[in-house]
């Protein structure tokens, strides 16, 4: 029985969560760059950071899958975005059907686990993103922000981690 991690990150937080869940179950960890064919395996779990909607890799690594039967499949998206929210976690969903074969989706186990941000990494693009995000979140009038508007304002051009790897428990359950 062949077992995966396979994982997308840009900044860290997405690979920090994949080798400690590799460490726990005793999985190959490998990026999803990295990967070739991924029908030789019985569990796959993909763990991806967000961004823009979509999830870093999942397309392309979900995509090489030519056979979802009989497989579990685990999909872990890692975000700044607070996973108890429920607008927020149907709105990742949302973005995750247009990535994904109705198929693979259908097949899926899916959890939400909270990232963090290091803003003096993040390249001219993402930093250019988070600032008008910031300026977008400012401007609205007080009663018109969200929980994650505030956020955003508190921790602009911080460093700042959510990580938490108790979070991973109820994907170590589902195995």
């Amino acid at each position: 029985m062949k077992n995966v991690i396979i994982y997308g990150s840009q900044y860290g937080t997405a690979k920090q969560y994949a080798k400690e869940l590799a460490k726990k179950l005793g999985f190959e960890l490998k990026m999803y760059k990295d990967t070739e064919g991924i029908d030789d395996y019985n569990t796959i779990i993909y763990i991806g950071a967000l961004y823009a909607g979509g999830v870093l890799g999942m397309k392309k690594t979900f995509r090489k899958l030519l056979n979802s039967n009989n497989k579990k499949i685990i999909i872990a998206t890692i975000g700044l975005a607070d996973p108890s929210n429920k607008q927020n976690t149907d709105s990742i969903k949302n973005g995750m059907k247009k990535q994904l074969s109705a198929e693979v989706y259908s097949n899926a186990h899916i959890f939400h686990l909270r990232g963090g941000i290091d803003y003096s990494k993040l390249n001219l693009k993402h930093k250019t993103m988070m600032h008008l995000l910031y300026k977008k979140a400012v401007n609205l009038p007080d009663e018109a922000k969200t929980a994650e508007d505030k956020l955003m304002i508190e921790t602009y051009n911080k460093q700042v981690s959510f990580i938490d790897y108790k979070s991973l428990e109820p994907i170590i359950q589902s195995i």
